[in-house]
């Protein structure tokens, strides 16, 4: 059972994206409903069986660990969760933990996740104007996150700020979020609006811009540079030459990044998405939880379910329809 966890498709699977919560103190258009049902408490992970549960996939090979939610600083106590982790840090057997986050929380958390072992961050901020980010979050404020991304980096976190490209909303935002970023030396990733959660096709299609569209905007302004380097997830990188930032590209539907795949996602549940962009799912606590003295269960049940991870999602986006839609929210599976 010390086998590393290797999908039929021979990739080795080292990265998990874990979500701690299906809760969050945002409502952004694009991951949520205004009005959620989130799930009762019992059905949640307790912090000591994601702590059971990460451990396990850590002793099977995965080094880089992710915490996402819903918005996870908001799961009450997670900083126990996290500095449960740092020992995993100590013992070289895991190489990196970070977390995802709006920032509206981070002013209270940075120093105690620096304490902790985490060195970067990765904060969703889609847009400097805070009207326009009060709309697409419903509920938030953006002067929180300024002052958590301010706090973040006293700490010593890295921080990379993740925007979700939305036509008719941040493509008039695009040099400006760069410069700001590049002033306050954070690199910036681009992901494309994917179709998740229950909005309309039509709405999709209308928020729909393509990154390759956006990178040629930006090429009409500045040098870029395609870097070979990666992160550990989807990104591709380029740097641009006149600020000495890297931009990334997530690109699920004008490049198909899935044949480098190395990461699964657990829900704060226990389900195992071995693809984000499939419907496939395994669920482990139900060995966790039915098997409290003998982690062998649940190994035999993660291999089980990487051995069905399929070779790629099915997301695509053609001029009428969106192909490939998931009816689940981006907060249930994990940001």
């Amino acid at each position: 059972m010390t086998a590393p966890l290797i999908d039929p498709f021979q990739r080795a699977i080292s990265y998990l994206r874990v979500s701690v919560t299906d809760r969050c103190d945002f409502r952004c258009v694009y991951c949520m409903s205004e009005n959620m049902t989130f799930l009762p408490k019992k059905e949640l992970l307790t912090l000591e069986e994601l702590d059971r549960m990460c451990s396990t996939f850590i002793r099977l090979g995965v080094e880089k660990l992710r915490i996402t939610g819903g918005e996870p600083l908001v799961r009450r106590d997670i900083m126990t969760f996290f500095r449960s982790m740092t020992r995993h840090l100590d013992s070289g057997a895991l190489r990196e933990l970070t977390l995802t986050t709006n920032g509206s929380q981070l002013h209270r958390f940075s120093k105690d996740l620096y304490d902790a072992g985490v060195r970067r961050v990765n904060i969703s901020l889609d847009t400097l104007d805070p009207d326009k980010f009060a709309a697409i979050t419903r509920w938030g404020k953006l002067d929180n996150v300024l002052r958590g991304i301010d706090a973040a980096q006293e700490a010593g976190l890295r921080v990379k700020i993740n925007a979700v490209a939305l036509k008719g909303f941040n493509d008039v935002e695009l040099f400006d979020l760069t410069e700001w970023a590049a002033a306050r030396d954070m690199d910036l990733t681009w992901i494309e609006v994917m179709p998740m959660g229950d909005i309309g096709n039509e709405d999709r299609l209308d928020q729909y811009w393509s990154l390759k569209d956006l990178r040629a905007k930006l090429e009409s302004r500045y040098t870029l540079t395609d870097l070979a380097e990666r992160s550990g997830g989807p990104a591709r990188y380029v740097k641009i030459n006149e600020t000495g930032q890297k931009i990334g590209f997530i690109t699920p539907l004008t490049h198909n990044f899935c044949e480098s795949c190395n990461r699964v996602r657990l829900t704060c549940t226990g389900e195992l998405f071995m693809c984000l962009g499939q419907e496939d799912q395994a669920d482990l606590r139900v060995p966790l939880r039915n098997h409290p003295d003998s982690d062998a269960p649940l190994e035999a049940a993660i291999r089980a379910a990487i051995a069905r991870k399929p070779k790629g999602h099915d997301f695509d986006y053609s001029r009428q329809d969106v192909s490939g839609q998931m009816p689940r929210h981006m907060s249930h599976t994990g940001g």
